[in-house]
């Protein structure tokens, strides 16, 4: 048995979760999340606890098992906490600023700045020129929406200018070797 998928899911106070044609809704103090469960699986409720159950050994059951309980698990964790991805912007110019709601204008050494729009749910902060908090309750999109924001400028490993990740390590390289 999936050593992921048997441990069972605490439930903190101030959680709702609501289980029913094969989706699970879960309702916390910083919003819903509802996510569809492959048809193999079952989710059981317990007092303040979840349980991912299986019906069988076969590998697909076993794969879906653990990947469930851990997406169930980062939904309840989302909605009580939330996530946050941290971006660092490196480069001589480059830089960062909130533009009202859900907005932010990236100068990165391109010959306009580049606007990006935030998805519902998502919110950005600028605590810095070069600090970027992509925050949200859903884990998928916040590692999405960081994603595409790094992947405008991607850290070069000769200068390592660029939008990296804040704990992001870049493998630097050696430029060309000049004539004696």
């Amino acid at each position: 048995m999936s050593r992921i998928g048997k441990s069972p899911i605490t439930l903190p106070s101030g959680v709702d979760v609501t289980i029913a044609d094969g989706a699970i809704t879960v309702k916390g103090p910083k919003g819903t999340l509802t996510r569809s469960i492959p048809g193999e699986i079952s989710i059981r409720k317990d007092a303040s606890t979840l349980l991912v159950e299986r019906p069988n050994d076969e590998r697909d059951s076993r794969s879906l098992h653990g990947l469930t309980r851990t997406l169930v698990a980062n939904m309840v964790q989302g909605v009580t906490g939330g996530f946050l991805k941290e971006l660092d912007v490196v480069g001589v110019g480059y830089r960062a600023e909130a533009q009202g709601a859900g907005k932010l204008r990236l100068s990165l050494g391109f010959s306009h700045p580049v606007m990006i729009d935030a998805p519902e749910g998502i919110t950005f902060e600028v605590p810095q020129p070069t600090r970027i908090i992509v925050k949200g309750i859903d884990k998928e999109v916040v590692g999405q929406v960081a994603a595409n924001i790094r992947s405008i400028r991607k850290p070069e490993p000769y200068k390592g200018k660029g939008v990296r990740y804040l704990d992001e390590r870049i493998i630097r390289k050696a430029g060309k070797a000049g004539k004696k």
